[in-house]
Protein backbone atom coordinates (compact mmCIF):
# COMPACT_ATOMS: atom_id res chain seq x y z
CA UNK A 1 0.00 0.00 0.00
CA UNK A 2 1.49 3.47 -1.15
CA UNK A 3 1.99 6.14 1.47
CA UNK A 4 1.34 3.66 4.16
CA UNK A 5 3.52 1.61 6.82
CA UNK A 6 2.83 -1.34 9.46
CA UNK A 7 1.28 -1.01 12.64
CA UNK A 8 4.39 -3.35 14.03
CA UNK A 9 6.69 -0.63 12.46
CA UNK A 10 5.13 2.15 13.86
CA UNK A 11 5.21 0.58 17.63
CA UNK A 12 8.96 -0.03 17.07
CA UNK A 13 10.11 2.89 16.15
CA UNK A 14 7.68 4.85 19.13
CA UNK A 15 9.55 1.63 21.68
CA UNK A 16 13.06 2.88 19.76
CA UNK A 17 12.29 6.41 20.40
CA UNK A 18 11.23 6.50 23.80
CA UNK A 19 14.53 4.58 24.70
CA UNK A 20 16.44 6.78 23.61
CA UNK A 21 14.60 9.84 25.35
CA UNK A 22 15.35 7.86 28.29
CA UNK A 23 18.92 7.05 27.74
CA UNK A 24 19.43 11.18 26.99
CA UNK A 25 17.50 12.16 29.94
CA UNK A 26 19.57 10.33 32.73
CA UNK A 27 20.66 12.49 35.09
CA UNK A 28 18.61 15.46 33.33
CA UNK A 29 17.18 17.96 35.86
CA UNK A 30 13.49 17.81 34.16
CA UNK A 31 12.15 14.17 33.34
CA UNK A 32 8.63 13.00 32.73
CA UNK A 33 6.92 9.66 34.56
CA UNK A 34 5.23 8.17 30.85
CA UNK A 35 2.33 6.29 32.68
CA UNK A 36 0.30 6.18 29.77
CA UNK A 37 1.10 6.57 25.67
CA UNK A 38 -1.87 7.31 23.72
CA UNK A 39 -1.20 6.82 19.66
CA UNK A 40 -4.56 7.70 17.31
CA UNK A 41 -3.85 5.95 13.98
CA UNK A 42 -5.59 5.72 10.83
CA UNK A 43 -5.41 2.28 9.92
CA UNK A 44 -6.55 -0.07 6.90
CA UNK A 45 -6.81 -3.55 7.13
CA UNK A 46 -5.39 -6.02 4.40
CA UNK A 47 -6.43 -9.86 3.91
CA UNK A 48 -3.85 -11.91 2.36
CA UNK A 49 -4.60 -15.50 1.15
CA UNK A 50 -0.77 -16.54 1.78
CA UNK A 51 0.20 -19.09 3.91
CA UNK A 52 0.51 -18.10 7.39
CA UNK A 53 -0.26 -14.32 7.08
CA UNK A 54 -3.87 -13.65 8.03
CA UNK A 55 -4.36 -9.85 8.46
CA UNK A 56 -1.84 -7.06 8.11
CA UNK A 57 -2.93 -3.21 9.82
CA UNK A 58 -1.10 0.03 7.68
CA UNK A 59 -0.95 2.90 8.92
CA UNK A 60 -1.55 5.77 6.69
CA UNK A 61 -0.68 9.66 7.41
CA UNK A 62 -3.74 11.98 7.83
CA UNK A 63 -3.82 13.39 4.09
CA UNK A 64 -2.82 9.73 2.43
CA UNK A 65 -6.13 8.30 4.42
CA UNK A 66 -8.49 10.87 2.68
CA UNK A 67 -7.11 9.55 -1.09
CA UNK A 68 -7.82 5.86 -0.08
CA UNK A 69 -10.66 5.47 -1.92
CA UNK A 70 -10.18 1.46 -2.67
CA UNK A 71 -9.56 0.50 1.02
CA UNK A 72 -11.65 1.22 3.59
CA UNK A 73 -9.82 3.30 7.17
CA UNK A 74 -10.52 2.91 10.82
CA UNK A 75 -9.20 5.32 13.99
CA UNK A 76 -7.69 2.92 15.91
CA UNK A 77 -6.49 4.21 19.60
CA UNK A 78 -4.44 2.24 21.36
CA UNK A 79 -3.02 2.64 24.78
CA UNK A 80 0.05 1.47 25.43
CA UNK A 81 1.73 1.10 29.15
CA UNK A 82 5.85 1.47 29.57
CA UNK A 83 7.34 -0.86 31.27
CA UNK A 84 11.03 -1.63 31.90
CA UNK A 85 12.24 -5.38 31.64
CA UNK A 86 14.73 -5.10 34.13
CA UNK A 87 12.21 -2.92 36.72
CA UNK A 88 8.98 -3.31 35.69
CA UNK A 89 7.30 -2.18 38.77
CA UNK A 90 9.60 1.32 38.72
CA UNK A 91 8.19 3.82 36.97
CA UNK A 92 9.23 4.87 33.69
CA UNK A 93 10.94 8.57 33.25
CA UNK A 94 11.46 10.32 30.01
CA UNK A 95 13.51 13.27 29.26
CA UNK A 96 14.18 15.24 25.84
CA UNK A 97 15.43 18.71 25.09
CA UNK A 98 13.36 21.42 24.90
CA UNK A 99 11.08 22.74 21.99
CA UNK A 100 11.94 25.74 20.66
CA UNK A 101 8.76 27.72 22.02
CA UNK A 102 8.25 25.43 24.83
CA UNK A 103 7.67 26.80 28.31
Amino acid sequence: MENAVELADIIAQLRQDLSRAMAEGEGADLRFQAEQIELELTVGVERSREPGVRVKFWVFDAGASARQATTATQRLTLTLQPVRPDAPDRPVFISGDELHGED
